[in-house]
């Protein structure tokens, strides 16, 4: 292990965070301090399955969770399998659209997918995953009135941002309840999970603090716990990070491909790639200054985006998705599309026009004015004739050339570039 690998491990993880500029508020910065020098700690951070993926933006928590687990603490990821049905209304400016049992069941089972490949699961800082839904779907309404409301000011809830932004077009009482779902959550890992900490995004610092309350009325006053909530992320034009030009940049692979996944980072600015290293990386605070030197000095080499997007390409995906994202870009560079398979065409071309041809064996220039690459067969013979038509990545000039099954890539799909950049996707019925 190298030293200052050694040194990043021995901070404080706290420290560590600041450095990163991962914290915005704690609860207690001293205590807490204190406490994970001392001790190894349960700590948690929750997501509500209101979807079945998860984007990039709902790393930001989970990386610092999984930081701490680094650094030896024990990591529980709660799936709000309760709090799922009535949803945060933090960040909303009306109420949202409540879904079936059924959905949430399945979004639940596609969130613990995900979130398990981003920790570990074993050994002795092994993480686990908890389901809110075990411990309150028995908790009747008169209990919850008297177990939990009773220990609940209303003029404190409505004082939280969280309700007070809320109040002007209206809150239901359903959405309302929200914190005290929340701070039942806090309350129950810390009694039956040993569970100290909870952190959240920035938006979550009156659902967390909300908890705290609750412990210590249920726990007693000398209950230790704490709340650290991370900083919005935003990016350096000002828009919130997370957002491309197609929406969402997604964690399921059939949402957003490995290859759309590494091209995102890679397209990331000047301005922000330092910022995303510290915190979505694992490289060392040495590691990072070194490529935020190369953005200063040799930026057309994308030094720092490169690392970006394979560090969290194998994160989030695996080594062999990074390898294809890879591949893929190379091909797309080089214009060498032949050697791509039909899964990486897949990838590396699903925003590109596509057409579907008849399984037949046909005349290129008839070919390419039938599927509508070219407006006409007097432009189409003279971009064949020009060398401007190139069939997987091949270039045709060949008037008579007929278009047959040798011409597919595993008998499934067909590149067209016209030109130097244009392409188009053929499959075939």
């Amino acid at each position: 292990m190298s030293k200052n690998k050694r040194r990043m491990i021995e901070m404080n993880i706290i420290d560590e965070l600041e450095w990163r500029g991962a914290i915005y508020q704690q609860t207690d910065e001293e205590g807490l301090r204190k406490w994970v020098e001392e001790k190894q700690i349960s700590l948690y951070c929750g997501i509500d399955p209101s979807g079945d993926s998860m984007h990039i933006g709902h790393l930001i928590p989970f990386m610092i969770l999984r930081r701490f687990q680094n650094a030896g603490h024990r990591p529980i990821i709660l799936v709000g399998g309760a709090t799922g049905t009535i949803g945060d209304p933090s960040g909303k400016k009306e109420e949202r659209q409540l879904q079936s049992m059924e959905q949430i069941s399945k979004n639940v089972e596609s969130l613990r997918v995900q979130l398990g490949k981003i920790f570990d699961f074993e050994g002795d800082s092994a993480a686990s995953m908890v389901n809110n839904y075990d411990w309150t779907k028995d908790v009747s309404i008169l209990d919850f009135l008297r177990d939990y409301g009773k220990e609940f000011n209303v003029n404190t809830m409505l004082s939280k941002d969280i309700v007070a932004s809320r109040l002007e077009v209206g809150i239901s009482f359903t959405e309302f309840a929200y914190q005290i779902l929340q701070a039942m959550d806090f309350n129950h890992l810390y009694e039956f999970n040993d569970c100290r900490l909870q952190i959240g995004g920035s938006d979550q610092w009156g659902n967390i603090t909300a908890g705290l309350d609750l412990i210590r009325k249920k726990q007693g006053e000398n209950a230790k716990a704490f709340g650290l909530t991370i900083p919005l992320l935003t990016k350096a034009d000002g828009t919130k990070f997370g957002k491309s030009e197609g929406g969402a940049i997604w964690l399921n692979p059939e949402k957003t491909t490995p290859y759309e996944f590494y091209q995102f980072w890679i397209n990331t600015d000047d301005r922000d790639v330092v910022k995303y290293l510290k915190y979505f990386t694992f490289l060392t605070e040495a590691e990072i200054a070194e490529l935020a030197k190369q953005v200063e000095t040799e930026p057309h080499l994308r030094a720092a985006q490169k690392t970006l997007a394979a560090e969290m390409t194998k994160f989030v995906h695996s080594e062999e998705a990074l390898e294809q994202a890879l591949k893929i870009s190379k091909a797309l560079f080089s214009g060498d599309v032949k050697a791509l398979t039909a899964d990486e065409i897949e990838q590396g071309f699903k925003d590109v026009p596509t057409f579907v041809a008849e399984d037949a064996e046909v005349n290129l220039v008839d070919w390419l004015v039938t599927l509508g690459i070219e407006p006409s067969k007097r432009q189409a013979r003279e971009d064949v004739g020009n060398g401007a038509i190139y069939i997987n990545g091949e270039r045709q000039q060949n008037l008579e050339k007929i278009m047959d099954a040798s011409d597919r890539i595993e008998n499934k799909f067909t590149i067209v570039r016209r030109g130097k950049k244009k392409y188009f996707l053929v499959s075939y019925k």
